[in-house]
């Protein structure tokens, strides 16, 4: 089947999630009746927005409702696995609905792929980062005190079909993850490639960079022109 990959620039979370969820049970359905469908990979970015996953812990969300609303954010609890994390402007957001089996995938290793990824992006930029035990997602520096994680990652699966997906840290403001204990860590850091590097990165350059790594890793052919 096809693999298209769209970009929802700025996109309130709720609309967003809801416009997922639509074509996440599409595939199922249509997988599931032996029916056409497409794969879809969303870029795109939120306004301020906590999400929390189904193993999430409320304790780990700092604010009360009065002072998320004083800070412009909203709090939403989600279908995916993982604990609490933040999405915001300048954070490159990915949610690839995608048909596992089509990719001979299972979704351990597809988790791998999502790190993957990011990893190479990361790499891109002269950055080194790397997966750190028992902890899901991209870190820098993930065996030291130092551990700061650049790339959250929360997915959920239902007939290896995928929605959710990844939340990469290019120009985030660090500021708001400090009202979380984000992914339920309370002793290890966050960054960004900003943080990293200095200066501001075109989010631009980051999602083209993403997307041709998750064709590489995917095997999805470029179209071509006119086709």
């Amino acid at each position: 089947m096809k693999t298209t990959f769209i970009d929802w620039n700025l996109i309130p979370y709720a609309e967003a999630w809801q416009r997922q969820a639509e074509w996440f049970d599409g595939v199922v359905r249509a997988k599931a009746q032996s029916e056409v469908y497409e794969n879809l990979i969303i870029m795109c970015e939120h306004p301020h927005v906590y999400t929390l996953g189904r193993s999430g812990k409320e304790n780990n969300m700092l604010l009360s409702d009065g002072q998320l609303k004083a800070i412009g954010a909203t709090l939403y609890h989600i279908d995916r696995g993982g604990d609490i994390t933040y999405h915001g402007p300048g954070q490159l957001v990915c949610y690839p609905i995608l048909n596992l089996d089509e990719f001979a995938l299972g979704l351990k290793e597809y988790v791998h792929l999502l790190e993957e990824a990011v990893i190479r992006v990361c790499a891109s930029y002269d950055i080194e980062a790397g997966r750190l035990e028992k902890a899901t997602g991209v870190w820098l520096e993930g065996d030291t005190p130092r551990a700061r994680k650049i790339c959250a990652i929360g997915v959920r699966s239902s007939h290896y079909v995928t929605m959710h997906g990844l939340a990469l840290n290019v120009n985030t403001d660090l500021r708001y993850f400090s009202y979380i204990h984000p992914c339920g860590f309370i002793d290890k850091g966050v960054t960004s490639l900003r943080q990293e590097l200095k200066r501001e990165i075109p989010m631009d350059e980051v999602k083209q960079r993403l997307e041709n790594e998750l064709r590489k890793l995917l095997r999805i052919p470029v179209a071509k022109s006119g086709a």
